[in-house]
């Protein structure tokens, strides 16, 4: 309920990818100013999605696919997120395939925005969910806990790797999605609580668009934080990574990223992937 006691410090959750890294180093390290104290929690995508939904933390990272899921207790920051042209998970399979439909993909996770993508267009196809990190070893092999693997549903650094295994690109679904749509692909997005005061709501917007000024005016000042969680990444992957998912609509989602969320929103219900909802998608609305 909004005027309830706030816990102190604000937990906020987000990935172990370099873009996260990047954005939130500042505000991780003391750099930049934040309302109240914030302690910050790295996990992967799946789990934070997961959390969201129990509504175990107050700030977090989330693909916007699960977003649709918990819109009755979060609402998206304008800033933090990704969302953009070239960003797209791709479907990589380990020689030629047609149809997917009806065959097994790998798929980082039900409420992953590349799932949902995977399912407006091969609406028949079967899955089976694994770690995003899981995937190209399964397609490699051919298989994952003993069922058949046909494809791979790949996302975050893995859209760079994936030759190493010896995979393919059967389609690149955010070229898909910008065929049809004309607009940028919503992959992830920073949630806050619905029940925090709205002031504080649009403060902790402002914390994670300071934050992410600084990573741009101090582009050497977050390498270390970043390498400390970048896996067995490359450098030049990891700084592709960002390039990539970190730019303009991360500062602020702006009118087009409005309304690229407010589509895929729409095709979320109308394929049954979400309830229909009346409520604000961002912090600031009608303010």
């Amino acid at each position: 309920m909004e005027g309830s006691p706030l816990p102190t410090p604000l937990t906020l959750g987000y990935s172990f990818c370099p873009n996260d890294t990047f954005i939130f180093h500042a505000l991780h390290a003391g750099l930049t100013p934040t309302p109240q104290p914030v302690r910050e929690v790295l996990e992967d995508v799946q789990t934070l999605n997961e959390w969201a939904v129990e509504g175990r933390l107050p700030i977090t990272k989330i693909s916007y696919r699960a977003y649709f899921e918990v819109m009755d207790k979060y609402i998206a920051l304008r800033a933090g997120g990704a969302l953009g042209r070239g960003v797209g998970p791709l479907i990589v399979t380990k020689g030629e395939l047609g149809d997917l439909n009806g065959l097994v993909v790998a798929s980082p996770g039900a409420l992953t925005t590349a799932e949902l993508l995977l399912r407006l267009v091969f609406p028949e196809v079967k899955v089976v969910r694994m770690r995003y990190d899981e995937v190209m070893p399964a397609v490699q092999r051919g298989e994952y806990a003993g069922q058949p693997v046909a494809a791979g549903l790949i996302i975050h650094e893995s859209r760079f790797t994936y030759p190493q295994y010896g995979l393919q690109k059967r389609l690149d679904l955010g070229a898909w999605w910008e065929g049809e749509t004309g607009l940028p692909l919503p992959l992830g997005a920073i949630l806050v609580r619905r029940d925090l005061p709205a002031d504080l709501q649009w403060q902790l917007n402002q914390a994670v668009q300071d934050s992410l000024r600084y990573a741009y005016a101090h582009p050497e000042a977050a390498k270390g934080y970043i390498r400390q969680h970048a896996l067995e990444m490359s450098d030049e992957v990891m700084q592709a990574h960002i390039d990539l998912y970190v730019n303009d609509f991360s500062l602020d989602i702006g009118s087009e990223g409005e309304q690229a969320v407010q589509e895929l929103f729409r095709r979320a219900v109308v394929v049954g992937a979400a309830r229909p909802s009346g409520l604000p998608l961002f912090v600031g609305e009608g303010v």
